[in-house]
């Protein structure tokens, strides 16, 4: 595959302008993702989170190394009693991802409530939470809970001295968005996903949201697993990927900014399986997967043009959510991708990011081996769960029972 980017990326792209005595002209498309606004917008004087504005540091880390990581969702109570008891409202926006929880402040929960948040999350992919006033340090101190925080290396953290771990997305109104840029499939994505250890269960506050517009999307890789006939299944499972962050270091190279840490490739399942629910999540992205291993290119593109466009066009995947400020998400990068829509220009969106490492993506083959249990089609043992015939092929002939 050719590489592509994320809203992670900063990438300058060069394309044809105007003529000027008989030659034309190159012109540089800056793409609001690839290419993130410096921040210098002249109203840092009227504007309350100036110190969580974007800052590139001129400074070099030391290469990752693997450490030990157990997900607190392994101690939380199947049933969740202490976290919902607590919310005066709980609404799954989607049957298949994506959750609402009311009157739960995220500075006050237990031990407990965080191992069952980590369960819920796992479970249904992104959950989401209105009205958290809740600081950048506590937002940290809660991303702690649930693994050692990864410090990205090339986007920008905050202006405030002290948060090296902090992700900042910023827009506001100084570069207009060109869409001969970039396809909005690219911007589909799991956070770094090329490292050793990727993220695992991710918050993002926005503390600046726009009148409208600038929502996030996510889709669920349990869904699109189970989607699949089973002999496709069998055969994405024995196959692994190569996640790659070259082109956004290249990308902030280019735009003269300092890549604090060299940037990896790394080979991951393209099917994984989550260590606490033990379902199979399909684990590709258009932002970092670049090419199946061992297989011919054709059929490489061809595997990951369908994976692609299903994450980015079959809506049954998603959920849409609207932002207000003080909103939080808290996803699985795990086992979801998401995307961000940029149709808010000129308003600004600020938001801030925390996001702790998970373990190393494992294979059904080394989950099973590893751990005893099966992994398990994530459909499919929900309908079991509530007495359905899971095997049972769907008519063929008469109406089908859908209309809209």
């Amino acid at each position: 595959m050719a590489p592509v980017a994320t809203n992670d990326t900063v990438q300058d792209q060069v394309s044809t302008g105007p003529v000027k005595d008989g030659v034309a002209q190159a012109v540089k498309l800056y793409n609001p993702f690839y290419s993130p606004t410096s921040g210098t917008d002249g109203n840092d004087g009227d504007y309350k989170y100036a110190k969580y504005k974007p800052f590139w540091p001129d400074v070099k880390w030391e290469p990752l190394k693997d450490f030990p990581v157990t997900d607190s969702a392994h101690s939380a109570d199947p049933e969740k009693k202490s976290l919902l008891s607590a919310a005066s409202s709980v609404t799954h926006i989607t049957p298949v991802i994506g959750t609402e929880l009311l009157g739960i402040d995220l500075r006050q929960l237990s031990k407990s409530q965080k191992d069952e948040l980590a369960l819920l999350v796992a479970e249904r992919g992104v959950v989401f939470f209105r009205d958290q006033e809740i600081s950048i340090h506590e937002q940290l101190e809660l991303a702690r809970h649930f693994g050692p925080l990864h410090k990205h290396a090339t986007t920008p953290i905050p202006r405030e001295p002290g948060l090296e771990e902090v992700h900042v997305v910023y827009t506001d109104g100084t570069r207009r968005p060109d869409s001969a840029a970039f396809s909005k499939l690219d911007l589909w994505h799991s956070d770094v996903s090329y490292e050793r250890q990727p993220p695992s269960t991710t918050s993002f506050k926005v503390i600046t949201s726009p009148p409208y517009g600038g929502d996030t999307l996510w889709s669920s890789g349990y869904a699109l697993y189970s989607s699949f006939s089973p002999g496709f299944q069998k055969y994405l499972e024995g196959l692994s990927a190569v996640h790659s962050g070259v082109a956004q270091a290249d990308g902030a190279r280019a735009a003269g900014q300092t890549v604090r840490r060299e940037p990896v490739e790394t080979v991951h399942p393209v099917v994984r399986v989550h260590p606490v629910t033990g379902w199979k999540s399909v684990y590709v992205n258009p932002g970092f997967t670049r090419r199946i291993v061992g297989v011919p290119k054709a059929e490489s593109d061809a595997i990951l043009s369908l994976l692609f466009h299903q994450i980015a066009e079959n809506p049954d995947f998603q959920v849409r959510y609207k932002w207000q400020p003080n909103s939080i998400s808290i996803w699985d990068n795990r086992i979801v991708t998401h995307s961000a829509t940029y149709d808010f220009f000129p308003h600004p969106r600020h938001a801030l990011r925390a996001t702790p490492h998970g373990e190393r993506p494992t294979s059904v083959a080394d989950f099973e081996r590893t751990t005893g249990r099966v992994a398990k089609d994530w459909q499919k043992d929900l309908w079991e769960k509530q007495g359905i015939a899971a095997d049972v092929p769907a008519p063929r002939d008469g109406p089908r029972g859908y209309n809209d």
